[in-house]
């Protein structure tokens, strides 16, 4: 029982090592990564190239087949590119196989020393997230010497041996095992070093180790349909696409299992034997199947369609579950979802014109359930966004995180508002049968339209973080307020003149500027974060002087 504990332990260690590593990564180089793979879509060859180096880096095939789906889900790249991409990524996590098989347990104590050093003295810098990459390189690396070392007391009793023995006349049971391993290890990488360890140890036959590394390249595979089994029908085809890859490789691959050893066994190690069959079998899959991206890509259109959805659904699109475990990735749903919600709100302000123009209260009565709608999708970001952890997030991961919040709560707030005059506007205006005059709707009118362009300049730099339209979204702060505090004594005027229509309306017309200015303040507050973090925010005022400097 012992000797199963230390490799059940080594085993975790393992796969552990690997989560810090993929994790680590993502938190440092995720922007690079996903730059780099959607700069890389111009064909099949240069986006299998890149899942090769962004897979090598992250060390994990699922996490860039998590990436590339995204970009396919928003329709940054196409399919059958996407599908070349996971053609590079096996070929990626392969040489990373090779790599850790070779002797490298000088360097696992000096990975753990320095890593612990830096994530302890400076967890929250960029040194701390490097830091925390060494220690699961060095976690990886020791792992696979606890394993060689628990394997042999365990694997000399005879009932395990039998067991293990049964496995040789079973190829299929081979690569079920292996998928089923690679898919609990929740990484195909972690399986192949485990097998080849065993294997060096004598504790599996080498062609039961060659089966086992089938299966975890099918498991990897499988793994990612199921990490993504809840996400939209463009991101699954990617996922399911690449498994249809693998399961044609292994069926292929598998009768070849006796040629390979009679061919490399009697010139490698045993440990080289399994690596490099896993490395062969992924290069040659990739090279032969590269050129049927196309065809793969018109099969999974045809077997996934798209659903239709019924006009008005405003359920969340993009709070991809499966992206959580990709912090970077995650991120830039949660933007995605915060745009949508800003989508309704204009909607929203839109109607608002229209019912007081036309005094329509079938669309009033639309327009409020809507803010039910904005609350949700609020609610939905929120809770997304708490599942994320803070830990992989980069500087300016956190940063946009906080963002997001910011701004999915001033787009509830504003539908509130819209939501509150909607009201007042029906018993105020239309239900009486009331109407404001001519003057007061023109001075309705002009206030609406300024904030419309407004409510669309600050989307717009909460998408781009353009410093100096953020500059000029404060600046329509003031211009706002003077504007309003005109058309307040404008209707005090025509109020002193005795306007009939001034005098039924007096009430609502007060109130309305005056919601339509604490509208426009949630807006323009979307400009407080970038002339903050760009040093060009004093505490009560735009620094124009430090703002005319980085203009400059």
């Amino acid at each position: 029982m012992k000797h199963l504990l230390n490799l059940l332990a080594a085993v975790a260690l393992l796969v552990w090592g690997t989560h810090l590593v993929r994790t680590g990564v993502m938190g440092v180089f995720g922007a690079d990564l996903r730059e780099l793979l959607a700069r890389s879509m111009r064909n099949r060859f240069t986006a299998a190239l890149s899942g090769i180096g962004v897979t090598a880096l992250v060390q994990s095939s699922t996490a860039t087949s998590l990436m590339t789906s995204s970009f396919v889900g928003q329709g940054l790249v196409s399919l059958p590119a996407a599908l070349a991409v996971m053609r590079g990524a096996d070929v990626g996590t392969a040489l990373m196989s090779v790599l850790f098989s070779t002797d490298l347990s000088w360097l696992s104590p000096l990975f753990i020393f320095v890593g612990v050093v830096l994530y302890i003295s400076r967890t929250a810098t960029q040194a701390g997230r490097v830091g925390r990459i060494l220690i699961g390189l060095g976690l990886m690396l020791l792992a696979l010497q606890l394993v060689v070392a628990a394997t042999g007391p365990l694997f000399d009793a005879p009932p395990v041996r039998a067991l293990l023995a049964s496995l040789t006349s079973d190829v299929l049971l081979e690569i079920t095992l292996g998928a089923a391993l690679a898919v609990l290890a929740y990484s195909s990488l972690a399986v192949v070093l485990l097998v080849a360890a065993m294997a060096s140890s004598d504790v599996v036959p080498l062609d039961v180790a060659l089966g086992l590394v089938l299966g975890a390249n099918l498991g990897s595979g499988l793994l990612a349909v199921l990490t993504n089994a809840k996400s939209a029908v463009t991101v699954r085809r990617v996922t399911v696409g690449n498994l249809v890859f693998k399961l044609l490789g292994v069926a292929l691959a598998a009768p070849f299992i006796g040629l390979w050893l009679h061919s490399v066994r009697p010139y490698v190690p045993a440990t080289q034997v399994v690596v490099l069959f896993h490395l062969a079998f992924n290069v040659v899959m990739s090279v032969l199947f590269i050129g049927l991206t196309d065809w793969v890509a018109q099969a999974m259109t045809r077997l996934l369609p798209e659903p239709v959805e019924p006009p008005g659904n405003r359920r969340p699109r993009h709070l991809d579950p499966s992206a959580l475990s990709t912090p970077t990735l995650a991120i830039s749903n949660a933007a995605r979802e915060a745009m949508h919600q800003a989508d309704l709100v204009e909607t929203m302000l839109i109607g608002l014109l229209e019912v007081i123009r036309r005094d329509d209260l079938r669309l009033a009565v639309e327009l409020r359930k809507m803010d039910d709608d904005v609350d949700r999708l609020y609610s939905d970001i929120k809770y997304y966004l708490t599942k994320i952890s803070r830990e992989a997030l980069g500087e300016a991961e956190s940063r946009r995180w906080t963002d997001i919040i910011s701004f999915t709560i001033n787009m509830e707030q504003i539908g509130d508002i819209i939501e509150r005059v909607i009201i007042d506007i029906e018993d105020k205006k239309i239900r009486p049968h009331r109407n404001f005059s001519e003057a007061g709707m023109r001075e309705i009118t002009e206030l609406h339209a300024r904030l419309l362009a407004n409510l669309r300049l600050g989307m717009s730099v909460f998408l781009n973080g353009n410093l100096h339209d953020a500059q000029r979204l404060l600046e329509e702060k003031v211009r706002f307020r003077d504007l309003e505090h005109h058309y307040s004594n404008t209707h005090l005027e025509r109020l002193s003149e005795r306007t009939t229509s001034s005098i039924e309306t007096s009430s609502l017309h007060i109130d309305l500027i005056s919601d339509l200015k604490r509208i426009n303040s949630h807006i323009c507050s979307i400009a407080y974060p970038i002339l903050d973090s760009a040093g060009a925010l004093a505490p009560s005022r735009l620094r124009a002087s430090r703002l005319g400097e980085l203009e400059t």
